[in-house]
């Protein structure tokens, strides 16, 4: 990583934060930021999204004081939420959590670039899409970094970040600073599709599915394989369905696309599962059903929010 003067201060006290996406991802990692202090502007165009961000807001803020995590403060009064990328045009640090698709990404980086100071770093949240693609579509390759959170971003300690050749130190650093006062661990890892966790994970969840498909077990003798003989707290398909079944397909496709892997292309039990709307908790049932008996969601709606 080569160094990049800025003349923004280190200081990450009350750092005025910018979110694209208002949905599961978005308003998650909104709490997170607003509980430590900043002041964060939220855009999302669906207001679907927008009316609903606040409650999501308010539910973790409740579930992270069970969990004797620290006093989230007047976090609403920290946030706003708006449909005008505009209103980002004061933020020192963005955090892209927009739609899991190439062209939705690239279309926000270059809008962004055009929007923000010259110094102002843009962090995105991509599950998958390397960070060097996403940088150059701005004039600032070296303020272009990745930060995975997980899901759900206020109750994951651990932030995966992902930095391309261009990405400088003094971007990783403020990054990382600003991380460290949200109570996240951070883990830096280089650059390529899926990074560490989602290139290994999206494999796990597509051949587990291929395994449900052949016959050879069902959905909860595989997780309990996983669970029981190799210590994981859950096994991959409720991870997948925890996720969301139409986050996975969407991050297999990007996978597909920057890998050329076949590995990656979705076995034809999760595509079918997405096209019926069986996409995980989300929707009462995916691979497993789940006590809510909710209704399943249309496939792939057009404001959701991707994430892995």
């Amino acid at each position: 990583m080569g160094e990049s003067k800025d003349s923004r201060p280190s200081d990450t006290a009350a750092t005025p934060i910018g979110i694209v996406g208002a949905g599961t991802m978005g308003a998650g990692v909104a709490q997170c930021f607003a509980a430590a202090g900043h002041p964060v502007v939220v855009v999302d165009p669906d207001p679907a999204a927008r009316a609903s961000g606040p409650e999501r807001v308010r539910s973790w803020t409740r579930a992270a004081r069970l969990l004797r995590r620290r006093d989230a403060g007047p976090v609403e009064g920290r946030t706003v939420w708006t449909a005008d990328l505009a209103a980002l045009s004061d933020a020192h640090f963005v955090v892209d959590c927009a739609p899991e698709r190439v062209p939705v990404k690239e279309d926000v980086f270059r809008t962004l670039d055009r929007i923000c100071s010259a110094e102002t770093v843009f962090a995105s949240c991509t599950s998958a899409i390397p960070i060097g693609h996403l940088g150059s579509f701005t004039t600032r390759p070296e303020r272009v970094l990745g930060t995975h959170f997980m899901n759900p971003a206020p109750l994951k300690d651990t932030v995966e970040v992902a930095t391309s050749d261009a990405t400088s130190d003094r971007t990783v650093r403020r990054t990382l600073d600003l991380l460290a006062g949200l109570g996240k661990q951070a883990i830096v890892v280089g650059d390529g599709p899926g990074f560490v966790s989602n290139r290994v994970l999206m494999l796990t969840v597509n051949e587990a599915a291929a395994v449900v498909e052949a016959g050879t077990a069902d959905a909860a003798t595989v997780d309990r394989v996983f669970q029981d003989c190799f210590g994981h707290a859950t096994g991959p398909l409720r991870t997948a369905d925890l996720i969301g079944l139409d986050t996975i397909v969407d991050t297999l496709d990007v996978l597909g696309r920057f890998t050329g892997d076949p590995r990656f292309r979705p076995t034809p039990l999760l595509a079918r599962l997405v096209a019926e709307g069986h996409v995980g908790r989300k929707a009462g049932r995916g691979f497993h059903s789940y006590a809510s008996n909710r209704s399943p969601v249309p496939s792939r709606p057009a404001g959701a929010d991707t994430h892995v």
